[in-house]
């Protein structure tokens, strides 16, 4: 089972169906020309678009075999889906009733784009990545072989007092810091969610088989029947807690393949307030760390 099983958050409407992308007639071609206000989204898909409010709002139409209209906001923007049967205007009707929900919505995603720029990692000296909830700073320095964690206790207020050491000169370019830290991050990674399955699996009476690392761009983490667990090594940037939560709610899989409310009480037996930790992990955002515009 996968964490996000649950079903994507922020839709009034039905789940997403796949259907054609539809044209864009007349005057709302010409809202999307070169030379019109950009509109509040503009995902390559979008080939509609409607005034809601002060807002030009761009949005993919899909048809679908489906009974009522749904609306999905995502870091893609806005998603349309709407049966075959029904109009244009109608569909513009329906998006003017749920304007305050979806304007909300998009700035809500815009704002959270905006943080994830923020927290763009530097691949440099004196650069910094989120390790277990805290800030780390990476220093180079040749002497030390691969990368080593340094804890300092007596630092100036707002100086991280963890440091990454990294086994490179200071002339290493940042794609050979990021391979650095990224490989350390992975180790981390494994040895902290090999401690936490252990713990919990003992608590939940479970066993598991295997545990690999994932890179998915969609998911914390998965189980099978087999005892097998997946999770994102990215977890590591959070603190325990989250990563707590994470793996706790796929062993809690391997008693309850579902997201019953069996299965919320097996995670609540052995995490009583797991509700924070989720929410923590909905709303927090990842470092970027492959930018290319930062690797040489």
């Amino acid at each position: 089972m996968s964490l996000f099983d649950e079903g994507r958050s922020g839709s009034p409407g039905s789940p997403r169906s796949p259907g054609s992308v539809g044209g864009l007639p007349g005057a709302q071609r010409d809202a999307l020309a070169p030379d019109a206000p950009q509109p509040l989204t503009s995902s390559p898909q979008a080939r509609h678009a409607v005034q809601l409010g002060e807002h030009r709002v761009a949005y993919e139409l899909r048809r679908a075999r489906r009974r009522s209209i749904g609306f999905t906001v995502s870091a893609d923007g806005l998603v349309v889906n709407a049966p075959r049967w029904v109009g244009l205007g109608d569909i513009e009707t329906a998006l003017r009733e749920k304007s305050t929900w979806i304007l909300r919505k998009l700035h809500e995603q815009r704002e959270r784009a905006q943080r994830q720029l923020q927290a763009r990692v530097e691949w440099r000296e004196g650069g910094s990545v989120p390790f277990l909830g805290e800030t780390v700073m990476l220093v180079l320095d040749a002497r030390t072989a691969g990368a080593v964690l340094h804890s300092a206790q007596d630092v100036l207020p707002g100086v991280p007092h963890l440091t990454l050491l990294l086994g490179l000169p200071q002339f290493a370019g940042p794609t050979q810091i990021r391979d650095v830290v990224q490989s350390w991050l992975q180790r981390q990674a494994r040895r902290v969610f090999e401690e936490r399955c252990a713990l919990y699996a003992e608590r939940l009476g479970v066993r598991v088989q295997r545990l690999a690392l994932s890179s998915a761009t969609t998911r914390w983490g998965s189980a099978s029947a087999d005892g097998s667990i997946r999770l994102n090594w990215r977890l590591v940037h959070f603190g325990l807690p989250v990563i707590d939560y994470v793996v706790t709610h796929e062993l809690a899989h391997l008693r309850e393949m579902n997201h019953s409310p069996a299965f919320w009480s097996v995670v609540r037996s052995v995490m009583p307030g797991y509700e924070q930790a989720r929410s923590t992990l909905r709303h927090s955002v990842l470092p970027l760390l492959d930018d290319p515009a930062d690797l040489s």
